[in-house]
C-alpha cells in the first residue's frame, strides 16, 4: 500500500524550533518530486516546500530562511525542519506528490505556535 504519513506537530512557543517527518511506504522518495503543504485556521491549503529527485529545494517567502527541507533516503522519510516559528505558522501541515498521476496525501499533523 502507497502512502505517506506525516509526524512531528505539536505545541511550542513563538521562537520556537519541530522538525516534521514525512514516512513514506510503497513508493522511493528520492525518485519523486515531494512538497510540504499547510492550512491555516480559515485559510486555503498552500505549498511552501519542495524537494526534487535531485536534492534541490524551492521554498516559499513566507517560510525562506527560517524552514529547512531535507530527505533521508535510507530512511525513505522527507524532513521539515522548521525554526523561528511565529504564530502565523500555526497550520496543518501535509507531505504530498504526485503519484501515477494521482495526488497522494498524507493525513497531516498539526503544528500550533502560540506561548
Amino acid at each position: 500500500q502507497v502512502q505517506l504519513v506525516e509526524t512531528g506537530g505539536g505545541l511550542v512557543e513563538p521562537g520556537g524550533s519541530l522538525r516534521l517527518s514525512c514516512a513514506a511506504s510503497g513508493i522511493m522518495l528520492k525518485a519523486y518530486t515531494m512538497h510540504w503543504y499547510r492550512q491555516g485556521p480559515g485559510k486555503q491549503r498552500e505549498l511552501i516546500a519542495n524537494i526534487f529527485s535531485d536534492g534541490v529545494s524551492y521554498y516559499d517567502d513566507s517560510v525562506k530562511g527560517r524552514f529547512t527541507v531535507s530527505r533521508d533516503d535510507v530512511k525513505n522519510t522527507m524532513y521539515l525542519q522548521m525554526n523561528s516559528l511565529k504564530p502565523e505558522d500555526t497550520a496543518v501541515y501535509y507531505c504530498n506528490t504526485v503519484y501515477k498521476t494521482q495526488n497522494l496525501w498524507g493525513k497531516g499533523t498539526l503544528v500550533t505556535v502560540s506561548s
